[in-house]
């Protein structure tokens, strides 16, 4: 993130972009895409693949569960990937993080392409994701300890958890923007526990910006999502982190 962490806890980012309904779409395309990222994406495959939803209502936040039949191109060292479905655009990293410098101009690459092969006239949204992962020594850690962002439970209520989720939906930019972070507990070794903190920054609405300033958008995004993982965490997690 901004701060240079010598052990980042992220696992994996990513950059959707959701094309408009009245945007042309045909099987023909991501072939076509290949042939213009190929150079850094040769590898490809085809997949179906379970999509997570959030439908954000006045008073929740809906889980919806779906597949889609997507294509992947992948870098040599599976890394990095394009993902296409349809009116679909996802750029993808895995862990080792390789920083905004080198995360960036894979979106920008992948944006460029599919600006050359499709008409683009709406986008339905633009997510810029980031998932981290903190695995701690012990089997029962004190969240307040490390996240400014955690579950509060009561005195009279049992302080040990089987599992959890604490999520919020933050408003960014006059309502323009969404964010939604939540902590999450995982799977993890026996006498471990382990913790996601998954931010993901995203449009409220369709066509929040005109797509010439997309890019300029998922450079914001990353600005603010810097800015919430820096809010979620407390010192003694950056102390970790850099240990």
């Amino acid at each position: 993130m901004a701060v240079q962490y010598k052990n980042p806890p992220i696992v994996e980012a990513l950059c959707e972009f959701r094309l408009g309904k009245d945007t042309e779409w045909d099987l023909t395309i991501p072939g076509q895409l290949y042939e213009k990222v190929k150079s850094q994406f040769p590898l490809r495959e085809h997949r179906t693949v379970q999509v997570v939803e959030f439908a954000f209502q006045p008073q929740n936040v809906q889980q919806q569960i779906r597949t889609e039949e997507r294509v992947l191109l992948f870098t040599p060292d599976r890394k990095a990937l394009v993902q296409i479905g349809p009116r679909l655009l996802v750029v993808n990293v895995l862990k080792p993080y390789p920083s905004w410098k080198g995360f960036k101009p894979l979106i920008e690459t992948a944006w460029e392409a599919l600006r050359q092969v499709v008409a683009l006239k709406t986008l339905d949204r633009i997510g810029l994701r980031y998932i981290n992962r903190v695995e701690f020594e012990t089997s029962r850690v004190d969240l307040k300890a490390y996240f400014d962002f955690y579950l509060y439970t009561g005195a009279r209520l049992p302080q040990e958890y089987a599992s959890f989720v604490a999520q919020a939906l933050f408003s960014f930019a006059g309502g323009r923007d969404h964010c939604l972070v939540r902590l999450v507990s995982a799977e993890s070794e026996a006498q471990r526990m382990a913790v996601l903190l998954d931010i993901d920054y995203h449009w409220a609405r369709s066509d929040a910006v005109a797509i010439d300033r997309a890019l300029d958008w998922v450079e914001e995004a990353h600005s603010r999502v810097e800015e919430i993982f820096e809010g979620c965490i407390t010192d003694e997690l950056r102390r970790i982190l850099n240990t």
